[in-house]
């Protein structure tokens, strides 16, 4: 066998693959950020590894992969909450934006998100947001796998001027990650209401010619699908379909409006759906019919969306929302199990980012993404069922330690890589400056815009 680096013993290992398998006296070697043997503890125990790292009364499982977010937003953590989605975007989220978004501001949020989504067990993200050469940058530094997606629109913003420049820089950003093995980069088309049909297919062409992975906000209002309808005479996932976009690499972001035609060009096209049941349920857009989706085996994966509009960076929160939303949806108790859930978060959410050989379960081969999490709290007993608890009992602050490829992120439940108190001074002093901002958009300040280096 290969030189072993370590031998990690808890007291159970929740695999995922085999399905609702929980393993109990075995532990996981991992060498060169692979994991090489899982056995029965007192077969570990005879193997030479460099390291032993125990952990009684925790829980180890593949890491959480939280399939769209915007990082960066996490800077807007509770501002203009409990708004309708159209006026939450346009008169304030917008604006806010259109103000202080920065290389500064996209590095200082970013940070801050990548400290969260570890510390609540996310090893894996996707992200759709303005300037995703600093998020690479700060990705790669943390240490986390992620799926960058470039924004497309065919407006200005900071990062770019119109689609040609947003798609020269996104590709340019594509080849300097070519290679990379933890950072890849896709095309990240807004949505049909904001993006041209000539830059949608442009999207199309390229993203089919490069194999390469397109995220797009799709269905997530009634609203959304209604004024396509008037608009274009189809709805989106119509027009997506008719003009090639949509395909076994393309994730479709929120998907709460859907009729019976559009389950069918799902199945036929094999696109993935991204369910951000929290975000969802803050800004009363819908309710994905998540049991359906699966029933008819549609790929269905979960992501926090921003923490704008959710407010929190927690997939295991979003596991029980969307273990509970789907019951609610469904009629059914039985509808999105606590395994379904674990699933979504999990291997499904690899699958839906194309990275299913790499991650999502732990098995021999695959890279030693995974977390601990403690499981001897009062707030568990008795431990009746550990695939119900960890899907219905955690609530993220359970987890103690976090591998990406085999490299300790969490220790203990303390980030190794990104400091906790640098993030949060930088926070508050962007809490300032947008609080000085929001009081004189609302006319009661008397001072002038805080100045943002650009």
């Amino acid at each position: 066998m290969t030189d072993i680096d370590y031998l990690v013993y808890p007291q159970w290992i929740v695999p995922i693959i085999p399905r609702q398998t929980v393993l109990t006296d075995h532990c996981i070697a991992v060498a060169d950020g692979q994991i090489v043997d899982l056995c029965p503890s007192s077969q570990g125990r005879t193997l030479n590894a460099k390291h032993s790292i125990e952990l009684p009364g925790q829980v180890l499982m593949p890491g959480l992969v939280n399939c769209h977010g915007h990082s960066a937003m996490t800077l807007f953590r509770g501002y203009a909450d409990d708004q309708p989605l159209m006026t939450w975007l346009q008169q304030h989220i917008w604006p806010a934006e259109k103000a202080f978004v920065s290389e500064d501001f996209v590095r200082d949020g970013t940070d801050l998100a990548l400290a969260e989504l570890l510390l609540g067990g996310t090893t894996t993200f996707s992200d759709m947001y303005f300037y995703p050469d600093i998020t690479a940058q700060r990705a790669d530094f943390a240490g986390l796998r992620a799926q960058l997606v470039f924004p497309v629109l065919d407006g200005p913003s900071a990062w770019a001027r119109d689609s040609e420049d947003y798609l020269a820089k996104g590709l340019q950003l594509r080849d300097h990650y070519r290679d990379h093995e933890r950072i890849e980069i896709g095309f990240g088309p807004h949505a049909n209401y904001t993006v041209s049909e000539a830059t949608l297919k442009r999207v199309a062409t390229l993203a089919n010619e490069l194999d390469a992975p397109v995220q797009i906000h799709l269905h997530e209002t009634q609203g959304e699908v209604q004024m396509s309808v008037e608009n274009l005479g189809e709805r989106p996932i119509e027009q997506l379909q008719r003009i090639g976009l949509l395909g076994p690499r393309s994730q479709c972001v929120h998907m709460t409006a859907l009729a019976d035609a559009d389950f069918q060009i799902l199945e036929s096209t094999g696109a993935h759906v991204i369910h951000c049941p929290r975000s969802n349920m803050k800004l009363a857009a819908g309710i994905c019919p998540v049991q359906r989706l699966l029933d008819r085996h549609i790929n269905v994966a979960l992501g926090t969306d921003g923490a704008a509009s959710n407010n929190r960076l927690n997939m295991i929160a979003e596991m029980q929302g969307a273990a509970l939303l789907g019951k609610l949806e469904s009629g059914e108790s039985a509808a999105v199990s606590a395994v379904t859930a674990l699933e979504m978060a999990t291997i499904n959410g690899a699958k839906a980012l194309g990275m299913e050989q790499k991650i999502g379960s732990l098995e021999i081969g695959k890279q030693a993404d995974m977390i601990a999490l403690q499981m001897d709290g009062l707030a568990m007993q008795p431990i009746n069922n550990v695939l119900s608890h960890l899907v219905y009992a955690t609530s993220g602050a359970e987890l103690t330690h976090s591998w990406v490829a085999g490299h300790l992120l969490v220790v203990d439940q303390q980030l190794s890589t990104l400091s906790a108190s640098h993030i949060a001074a930088s926070a508050d002093s962007w809490r300032a400056r947008l609080l000085d901002f929001h009081a004189l958009k609302m006319g009661t300040h008397p001072e002038q815009p805080p100045e943002i280096n650009h």
